[in-house]
């Protein structure tokens, strides 16, 4: 039985029944940590689903801040939108070359700007071509369209309110980065960061909602594995990474169980492991 959400996760399936819509607009939102070796540009222009459009997530950002890809302003959001024919009354759908990885944080940055109609693919390109499904490497055609947005500010979180958050214990921060850098046992990838993770935090590594083909887990298993990890999912969750990108996974699976309280930090460690005054947590 096809699970698939337009709001959500839609399956590869659903996205080949969908394809040729007229109001269905494909990105790929593939994106990778540095020391992946990948160049998720080169790859969509190599091979990707027909009529995807190349959505950077370090380009479509707030190239203010000097942490890496914060959410955009809703005015750079548009601009960027716009220009890629991407608008009211679409149907979006949004795929990576890992399965379901930075995806999600896309998915989270179009609900920011209050666009609801909006999908990961599950399984992503890896499950599309292992499915002998078409991909080409031609440029889609892109016209201008009409975009208006309404961010959604009680979807994203900054450093003061998550330092009010853990001090006071206002929600339950649930943190998705491996066990051994929330325990402060590795290093972190981006160097100068302290090893730890915010005081009172949850682990739930993202890869615990992923299944070994790239899909996500059935929502059972997805509250499961939030319960496992101790959150008590009858409060208020911020979902908080390294960078605010597998972040994004943990938000994509609150919505999936039917939890809507739910907020991204959008700095997460790269800002929190930066600050000295703020507090960090070992073991």
């Amino acid at each position: 039985m096809d699970q698939s959400d337009p709001g959500t996760l839609v399956s590869t399936e659903w996205l080949a029944r969908h394809l040729n819509d007229p109001d269905l607009r494909i990105l790929d939102a593939s994106w990778y940590l540095p020391d992946a070796g990948r160049d998720p540009r080169a790859e969509y222009d190599a091979a990707h689903i027909p009529g995807a459009r190349y959505f950077d997530i370090d380009d479509i950002s707030d190239t203010r801040s000097d942490l890496p890809h914060m959410a955009p302003p809703p005015e750079k959001f548009i601009s960027r939108m716009r220009a890629m024919g991407v608008g009211d009354g679409h149907q979006v759908v949004v795929y990576d070359g890992a399965g379901v990885f930075s995806a999600p944080r896309v998915w989270w940055t179009f609900r920011l700007m209050g666009k609801t109609d909006v999908a990961v693919l599950d399984g992503g390109l890896p499950k599309w071509i292992a499915e002998g499904r078409d991909t080409e490497d031609l440029p889609p055609l892109m016209r201008d369209r009409h975009i208006t947005v309404q961010r959604q500010a009680h979807l994203v979180r900054d450093v003061t309110q998550v330092a009010a958050a853990s001090k006071l214990g206002l929600a339950e921060i649930v943190d998705s980065r491996s066990p051994a850098r929330f325990r402060g046992e590795e290093p972190e990838p981006r160097p100068g960061l302290r090893a730890g993770h915010i005081p009172g935090a949850r682990n739930l590594h993202y890869r615990e909602l992923v299944n070994e083909d790239g899909t996500m887990k059935a929502p059972d298993e997805l509250r499961a594995a939030f319960e496992a990890a101790g959150v008590n999912l009858s409060r208020p969750v911020i979902t908080t990474c390294g960078s605010g990108v597998s972040a994004a996974i943990l938000s994509l699976a609150l919505e999936r169980i039917g939890h809507r309280d739910h907020a991204l930090y959008d700095g997460s460690w790269a800002e929190w492991g930066m600050y000295g005054d703020l507090k960090v947590a070992t073991g």
